[in-house]
Order: structure tokens, then C-alpha cells, then sequence
């Protein structure tokens, strides 16, 4: 799967917390809780961890407490872990696990009880997915467990000012978002809508609610590494003139600090029928 650099997560962690569903957050802590087994652990598989950035959404906040609750963080970028640990190995209890994601039947979640990923589905295939649910519906048969991911793309970016080039880019960037990034054909913007459907066929309950960027002069850095990371994503792209994206590229750095943008997320919650959130 295609890495990410810890100055880019680190960037967008400020947009991706104010981002996250809150009312669908509080009911993944409130699964966590709801472990009938009181003196069992609680333990969060998060896949694609990085440096922790679920975890940080999770704990940074008044109504959870550490107490109880394992963390194990799988990735497949070694240095991202070591930061994790670096950032949490003193205040949570936290194991880390390097491991090639596309091997659904080597990830470590016999003892999850909430396996969650923040920004991750839309980087998957289709037949990850299928692989993982029937994955969890098989743990499930042992032990209920839960699954959220948060901040899967949308498909929708909205640019202020407009620019008339906006939405060729935006047309051409969703194509590039379902290139295969080392987990099979990506499924881009259509992740949450594929999650929710594999989930209900599966036999889960399945809630979901957006979780939008929004983006203004106060996000600039973050606006302008967006800007420039997506003119890079569509450069070859045939139906582009490279004297219009670049016109298109000049337009959007220079109104950074009095623009806004707002990009499309959705995040997801599934758990076994018949148990409750």
C-alpha cells in the first residue's frame, strides 16, 4: 500500500478531528464499553494505524477512560510505529504490529472487540473488504465484535471561490483515487457504500454518518499540500490541458488564505445484530 509521510498525517490530523462524526464516535466508545464480559480487556485493532491518529480520537477526550482498553496498532510502516510508541507507549497500553495489510488471515484480531481505520477504505479493493467482513463475521461467531472506520472519501470536493476548471479536476482526481495503492483497485469514493452494503449482507447492524472537511485561511498549509498534492494526482491526465491545470494549480495557492474548500467523507459503524450501541 502506498505510504504516507508522518508531515502529512501530521497536517491533517487538526481537520480530520474536527472532521469525525461525533455522535457516531460515541457510539463506537459505548460498543467498547458494552463487552458483557467484565473481566476481559478491551482491545482495539486499528488497521493503517500510522502514529496513532484513532487512538488520539478516541482518548483525547472527557468521556473515555484508558482503563481496560489494549491497543493494538497495525501497520506495515515500520518508522510510523515507532513514532506511535514514541507519542503513546507511557500513557496507553499499546502493542504495535508490522504486518502486510492485504494479508487479511494474518491480521491479529481473535481478541478485538472494536476493530477500527481512519482514511483507509478508500485505498482498498473490493476483494479486500469481501475478505475482511467474512473475516470478522467468522471472529463474530466467538466473540461480537465491532468495526468503524472514519473519514472514508467521498467523491464531493467544494472549492470557494469556483474556478472553471474545478470540476474536470475533481472528475479526473476520483479516477486516480481507484488506481491500486498495493491493496487491488482501489475503491475511492465508493468505499462507504460498498462497507455498508457488504456489512448488511453479512448480518450487521450498519450506521454511517458524514464527516466532512472543512477547510478555510486558517488551514493553509494543509489547503495548499491538498492543492498541490491533487494537480500532481492528475497531471497525466489525457483529458487535462497542462496550461489550464497549471492555471488551475496558480488559482487555488493564491486563494488560500480567503478561500474555503470542504471535502467529502463518510464515517462508518457496523456491530452483530442483536446486540446494541
Amino acid at each position: 500500500m502506498s505510504g504516507f509521510s508522518l508531515d502529512w498525517l501530521d497536517l491533517r490530523e487538526t481537520a480530520d478531528r474536527r472532521a469525525r462524526d461525533a455522535g457516531l464516535l460515541a457510539r463506537a466508545k459505548h460498543w467498547l464499553r458494552g463487552d458483557p464480559s467484565s473481566e476481559r480487556r478491551s482491545t482495539i485493532v486499528d488497521l493503517g494505524a500510522g502514529t496513532g491518529s484513532t487512538l488520539r480520537a478516541f482518548t483525547e477526550s472527557d468521556d473515555f477512560s484508558p482503563t481496560g482498553i489494549e491497543w493494538l496498532l497495525v501497520d506495515q510502516d515500520r518508522q510510523l510505529l515507532a513514532e506511535a510508541r514514541r507519542r503513546h507507549g507511557r500513557s496507553q497500553s499499546v502493542e504495535t504490529c508490522e504486518l502486510d495489510l492485504a494479508k487479511i488471515s494474518d491480521l491479529p484480531l481473535t481478541r478485538a472487540r472494536l476493530v477500527t481505520a481512519s482514511a483507509l477504505f478508500d485505498l482498498v479493493s473490493t476483494k479486500f473488504v469481501d475478505n475482511l467482513v467474512i473475516h470478522l463475521e467468522t471472529l463474530c461467531q466467538q466473540q461480537p465484535l465491532g468495526f468503524y472506520a472514519a473519514l472514508n472519501y467521498d467523491g464531493t470536493t467544494q472549492w470557494t471561490p469556483t474556478h472553471p476548471l474545478d470540476d474536470a479536476v475533481l472528475e479526473a482526481f476520483n479516477r486516480d483515487q481507484q488506481r491500486d495503492k498495493g491493496l487491488g483497485p482501489a475503491l475511492g469514493p465508493d468505499a462507504c457504500d460498498y462497507l455498508e452494503r457488504r456489512f448488511i449482507e453479512a448480518g450487521f447492524n450498519v450506521s454511517s454518518a458524514k464527516s466532512p472537511w472543512i477547510l478555510d485561511g486558517t488551514d493553509r498549509s494543509m489547503m495548499t499540500e491538498l492543492i498541490t498534492g491533487i494537480a500532481a494526482a492528475v497531471a497525466n491526465t489525457p483529458t487535462l490541458d497542462s496550461k489550464s491545470l497549471k492555471d488551475w494549480l496558480e488559482f487555488r495557492l493564491n486563494k488560500v488564505n480567503q478561500g474555503s474548500c470542504i471535502v467529502g467523507h463518510t464515517d462508518l459503524l457496523a456491530w452483530p445484530r442483536g446486540d446494541s450501541t
